[in-house]
């Protein structure tokens, strides 16, 4: 895969696409976003350019579960028991 400058804008174009679509991941480490980049860069090696197609094939890799924005939200964790 070619890594010039059009190629790495338009992966980050695809990267912050992808994000969007999901819940939001604050965290920097969460092993969510590093699944989306490979990915991402997965199709752009076999020559994929298209920033929506590249977000479109990250993302129905993860699954419907992941990345449908319909969803409701995950439960709220339990409220703590009070302090004796």
């Amino acid at each position: 895969m070619g890594c010039d400058a059009e190629t790495v804008r338009l992966l980050g174009i695809a990267f912050e696409m992808a994000l969007a679509a999901l819940r939001p991941t604050p965290d920097w480490a969460d092993p969510l976003r590093e699944v989306v980049a490979r990915k991402i860069i997965a199709l752009a090696k076999v020559g994929e350019r298209d920033p929506e197609r590249l977000c479109e094939g990250a993302l129905n890799d993860l699954g419907p579960a992941v990345s449908d924005p319909n969803l409701p939200p995950p439960p709220a964790a339990p409220p703590a028991p009070p302090d004796s």
